[in-house]
């Protein structure tokens, strides 16, 4: 079977928010302090990227810090991002640049998952067409509208597919409209399921809680991506991967080592 080679976590920043965005209807006026993920993968045929976190520009400027988070302040705060936590400069730690990219695959639109794509400029870009449908009607605040600058340039994907060798796209929409996930094979380990934010928690896949913000109120589809990825993993002896747990996150090799 073809597997990839490695996966690396890069932590983008972090994030502290009231856990209701995470879980539905649970954690009312309890903060939770998350960690922003990106995961670089290597396989026998070149290097992805899942996601790549904020835009490290509308952080560092107070005046696009406020124009595009103090709206949020009643449940999320101002994400925190270092300069070195800009994606090229992990790529640079590895020997690398933007150019050793061969895919970016973004799981959905929100601001802390495609927002670096400014810092990856001519680098190949799949995301679901439902996502970008959704995303262009600007009714998602998690999405930023100059984000979508380039969308016209991206791939756009309407089903599951084998994204590289030992790499596969798993849709599981619910947060958002075009959600997806990926199942990656490993040479050595269990295979991993990079959950994306179907499962911000491993909370949300224990307790099969939907997480607290979904597109259109759509909880049961929420809840059917969640039950979908238990049911993967179970057949497959496959890892979880929850995208926002901190307490989950400290248990994974710290950059520049690796999982396999």
């Amino acid at each position: 079977m073809p597997h990839a080679l490695k996966i690396w976590t890069l932590l983008t920043g972090n994030i502290r928010y009231e856990k209701i965005i995470s879980t539905r209807n649970r954690g009312h006026g309890q903060w939770i302090e998350a960690p922003i993920l990106a995961y670089l993968i290597e396989t026998p045929n070149g290097r992805i990227l899942y996601d790549v976190g904020c835009d490290y520009r509308k952080l560092a400027n107070p005046a696009l810090r406020t124009r595009h988070f103090t709206s949020m302040h009643s449940t999320v705060e101002t994400p925190r991002m270092q300069a070195d936590q800009r994606v090229p400069h992990y790529l640079e730690r590895l020997g690398l640049t933007p150019a050793d990219i061969d895919l970016v695959f973004i799981s959905h639109l929100h601001f802390d998952h495609a927002g670096g794509l400014c810092d990856l400029p001519g680098c190949e870009v799949h995301i679901h067409r439902d996502e970008l449908t959704a995303a262009r009607t600007g009714l998602d605040n998690g999405v930023f509208a100059d984000e979508l600058a380039n969308s016209d340039q991206w791939y756009l994907q309407t089903d599951e597919y084998e994204v590289a060798p030992g790499v596969e796209a798993i849709t599981t929409p619910g947060h958002t409209a075009g959600h997806m996930s990926l199942f990656i094979h490993l040479p050595k380990g269990r295979p991993v399921i990079l959950c994306g934010d179907a499962a911000d928690l491993n909370e949300n896949l224990t307790d099969e809680i939907a997480p607290g913000c979904c597109w259109q109120d759509n909880v049961e589809q929420a809840l059917a991506s969640i039950r979908k990825l238990k049911s993967l993993a179970l057949i497959e002896n496959a890892q979880l991967w929850p995208n926002h747990d901190l307490a989950f996150f400290k248990t994974l090799p710290e950059f520049p080592q690796w999982h396999d």
